[in-house]
């Protein structure tokens, strides 16, 4: 089926010509730069709800505070008003270490395609961040060791094929946990709360990774979000060394196991090179699958207040139920919107590895570049579906001419693990919404108006058994 897209999802009027058009001048001349106050602005309304939330992980009542009072749009219409006023930018920001904003589509393409030269992803806030649980991870390496360790989780997360090799391994944990879920939910009564949802989507995901004898191994996921919550304060907290340590250990000892049936197995023999770092992926993997799961919640609660596209993707699962591990299109777009909707990474990041020229300046060497990915998600100026629940757009690949949604970052940096992900969060609705019809009783999403932020964490559904 081909995909129908609304007029407005075209390049923005704010689209300037290619960099290769700017002339001698543009090559001398600095970006454009906001003023003290309107630095404080974008500061307090854009990056103040970001960090105060968790960039690393979630605080659950911060999330709750910034969902209330609708932070999350005023970060939308900061940024709206920034661009009316200073077009395509970038713009550089009054502060004491270099920082950019990318204003405009076409910017946004050009730094994704152009990871990691010159728009390297070991951007400096990150690497303090992630050096607190996964300091060789490839996000925040350059160069042969950022290679090495990109092509392992390329090669281990089945990169290029949207149902990975071992899918047909991954499914029995998949539909079993689902099941256990559902028995939980029956012996509350019918209730389903975030929390227990969130258990159980772990409970897949230690199995998937390491195997079926770590599905109650809370140890190694607790360890690290202990470590994720560090990794919040980025350089302002000590790296509790000794207990990187032990995490690191556990999930050498994992792979060293390399359990029949996990990813630990399918990376067994796998060698890119002295510096691939297999130990420092997985906490990296159990990061990624922690909002997954956050999106799952949240396209349940979608569906939920859809009963068309509940309809709809109860048909798909019947008529792809002969397959071992279903493509289940609908349920992705589903999770996608949710990403789309409320993005688990608002601020894509990147830092210049040297001077790079724009059509309206240059931007200097070690410039963090900030893409707010919220303000080309929720722009009902140039995207119809802005506010709305449309996962039909998803039923295609988006190309580089349309405007740029990035539910997994972009680019050449894209997530290595985005297709696995769908696989697990579209086959673990799949079980759910088979077995049971959903109501939300937490919260009433009015179609066509979706709210800035849903928390997950107070997400509640009623399950019953279809009449």
């Amino acid at each position: 089926m081909s995909q129908t897209l609304p007029e407005k999802d075209q390049p923005s009027s704010r689209r300037v010509p290619s960099v290769s058009s700017t002339d001698a001048n543009s090559r001398q001349n600095p970006l454009p730069q906001a003023t003290i106050r309107e630095t404080l602005q974008i500061l307090r309304d854009v990056e103040l709800p970001m960090i105060a939330k968790g960039p690393i992980i979630r605080r659950p009542k911060v999330v709750e505070l910034v969902a209330r009072t609708g932070w999350e749009t005023q970060a939308v219409k900061r940024m709206q008003k920034v661009a009316d006023r200073y077009g395509t930018g970038p713009l550089m920001l009054s502060t004491p270490k270099k920082m950019a904003m990318v204003l405009d589509p076409e910017h946004v393409h050009r730094i994704l395609d152009a990871s990691p030269e010159p728009f390297a992803t070991a951007e400096t806030l990150k690497r303090h961040a992630l050096k607190h649980f996964e300091p060789k991870v490839s996000l925040i390496s350059h160069g042969e060791e950022r290679t090495q360790r990109r092509q392992l989780n390329e090669a281990a997360l089945d990169t290029d094929h949207p149902i990975h090799r071992m899918a047909e391994s991954f499914m029995p944990a998949v539909r079993e946990e689902a099941e256990a879920l559902l028995r939980e939910v029956d012996a509350k009564g019918g209730t389903l709360e975030y929390p227990d949802f969130y258990q159980a989507w772990f409970r897949v995901v230690r199995r998937v990774v390491l195997g079926d004898s770590h599905r109650d191994d809370r140890q190694i996921t607790d360890l690290t979000e202990k470590l994720r919550g560090d990794g919040n304060w980025a350089f302002l907290k000590p790296v509790d060394k000794a207990g990187r340590k032990d995490l690191l250990d556990q999930i050498g000892a994992a792979l060293s196991k390399a359990e029949p049936g996990s990813l630990a197995a399918f990376m067994k023999d796998m060698d890119f090179g002295p510096e691939d770092q297999p130990a420092n992926q997985v906490p990296q993997w159990f990061f990624a699958f922690d909002p997954a799961g956050m999106a799952s919640a949240r396209s349940l609660a979608l569906l939920a207040e859809h009963p068309e596209h509940m309809a709809k993707a109860r048909e798909q699962i019947a008529a792809e139920g002969a397959e071992t591990a279903p493509m289940l299109q609908h349920l992705r777009g589903t999770v996608l919107e949710s990403l789309r909707l409320w993005a688990t990474t608002p601020m894509i990041l990147r830092e210049t590895t040297r001077e790079v020229e724009f059509e309206h300046g240059v931007m200097p060497a070690g410039t963090s570049v900030l893409i707010f990915a919220p303000f080309f998600h929720r722009d009902e100026r140039n995207l119809d579906f802005a506010h709305s629940f449309s996962p039909e757009i998803w039923e295609e690949p988006r190309t580089r001419d349309q405007w740029p949604l990035m539910p997994f970052s972009a680019g050449t940096a894209i997530c290595p693990g985005r297709h696995l992900v769908l696989l697990l969060t579209s086959n673990f609705l799949a079980e759910i919404i088979r077995a049971k019809d959903v109501t939300l009783t937490s919260h009433s999403l009015e179609p066509g108006s979706m709210p800035g932020l849903l928390n997950n964490f107070t997400l509640e559904f009623e399950l019953t058994s279809p009449a």
